[in-house]
């Protein structure tokens, strides 16, 4: 008769509430650190790589683990005592960390993607550019009144639970009074109100719009300088968040659009998809004969015709379309494009996209993403289509978080055909 062996590990319903020792070996996507023990990977949030825990497991989903600290038994040097605690539920979950070791954290975390997810080993130097503030930095913001609980802050993660929040650190002056001022406003809303979002959005001379305005004078567009070019949107558009690192981000999505770039496309077109209000643009258009942008929110295209005109540039045709849709026959219609600049939302590009981009052969391709996970995956998609990884750099549009702006380039593998 023979004898049924053991599982090697034991079912994922029998580890949960079970503790173990585990040493943090990295930081992975989503900002957890990566251990093994119970003969499982266990994903670890608040911890620093090269710690060791006392960690339990929390939920099993599949093969791994989640689990939390139960004990810190050997904390790492970069560790330090959050400012906000309130805030690592709230989306403040690298505050733990030094600012150099949550930088070091968000470029390990692109590169996990990369080898993880987008099977891409690659030996390029991926800088990072730093924000100019740690906190305060936040010139966009979402804020949630639950009125049966009086509760005005944000959401907490993984939950419909509003956070009351007295303050908000996250955002510039401008909009901390703001947030201020709402509190006051929203208290004397009845307890049977619906429950509200409130979007706002401050400008460099620190006028405020809110969506919905809910102040007086909050009705309005902001103004922001970047490198030299006017951009007005209010608070329904997507405008980036952090000011201190557009600049610098602008100067690497056009990297290979320079004048002193030998390797640089030709200058006949660009194109411009999922293009906001024209942060790229506008500073495409003065280097390209032509420049297409597409954009799906109608108010946001909207002020993106509004920045092109202030602009004075005749050269940009603007689509108010959903990308999806567009690339669909713009092959047909534009040929092949020397340089295709794409900086969609957290999700990525869907596979239609990126079927469109393929038929499309864009000599160039810079992409601009706030997912490195989704980005690694468009990335195996394009290169498996004959293009090869250029060079990448990272920008801290988030500190305190695990999320980090990536800049990527990629090249055709091969010449094209002459057009």
């Amino acid at each position: 008769m023979s004898r049924r062996r053991a599982p090697a590990t034991l079912p994922g319903n029998l580890l949960v509430g079970r503790t173990a020792e585990a040493r943090i070996e990295r930081i992975v996507s989503g900002g957890f650190g990566l251990a093994h023990a119970l003969g499982r990977t266990i994903f670890v949030a608040g911890v620093a790589p090269g710690e060791l825990a006392t960690v339990r497991i929390d939920r099993t989903p599949g093969k791994i683990a989640f689990g939390s600290v139960v004990e810190l038994l050997e904390p790492s040097p970069a560790r330090i005592e959050p400012p906000f605690p309130e805030l690592t539920r709230l989306g403040a979950d690298f505050q733990h960390l030094t600012y150099e070791a949550q930088l070091e954290a968000k470029l390990d975390i692109i590169t996990d993607c990369l080898r993880r997810i987008g099977n891409i080993e690659t030996e390029l130097e991926i800088p990072i550019e730093p924000s100019a503030k740690e906190w305060g930095y936040r010139a966009r913001a979402e804020w949630h009144h639950d009125p049966a609980t009086g509760a005005f802050g944000y959401v907490e993660a993984g939950s419909h639970r509003v956070v009351d929040l007295p303050v908000d650190p996250f955002v510039v002056p401008a909009l901390a009074a703001t947030f201020a001022a709402l509190r006051k406003h929203l208290a004397f809303a009845p307890e049977d109100a619906e429950p509200l979002a409130v979007r706002a959005a401050a400008g460099d001379d620190d006028r405020v719009a809110l969506d919905p305005a809910l102040l007086p004078g909050t009705e309005c567009l902001v103004q922001t300088v970047v490198a030299g070019e006017h951009y007005a949107y209010d608070a329904s558009c997507f405008f980036q968040t952090n000011p201190t690192v557009l600049a610098p981000m602008v100067a690497e999505a056009l990297r290979h659009a320079g004048d002193d770039d030998p390797t640089a496309p030709s200058r006949r077109l660009a194109i411009d998809l999922f293009s906001g209000v024209g942060l790229f643009t506008l500073p495409l258009a003065r280097r390209f004969e032509r420049v297409i942008a597409v954009e799906s929110h109608g108010r946001t295209a909207e002020l993106a015709a509004h920045n092109i005109a202030r602009a004075g540039l005749g050269n940009v045709r603007l689509e108010t379309a959903a990308v999806e849709a567009w690339i669909g026959t713009a092959y047909k219609s534009h040929g092949r494009a020397p340089l295709l600049l794409v900086d969609p939302p957290r999700t990525g590009l869907p596979p239609v996209v990126v079927r469109g981009i393929v038929r499309l052969r864009p000599g160039r391709i810079t992409y601009v993403s706030c997912d490195p996970a989704t980005l690694a995956r468009d990335l195996k998609a394009l290169i498996a289509a004959d293009y090869r990884l250029d060079g990448m750099a990272a920008f801290d549009m988030f500190p305190q978080t695990h999320h980090v702006e990536v800049v990527a380039h990629l090249r055709r593998a091969t010449e094209p055909e002459p057009e």
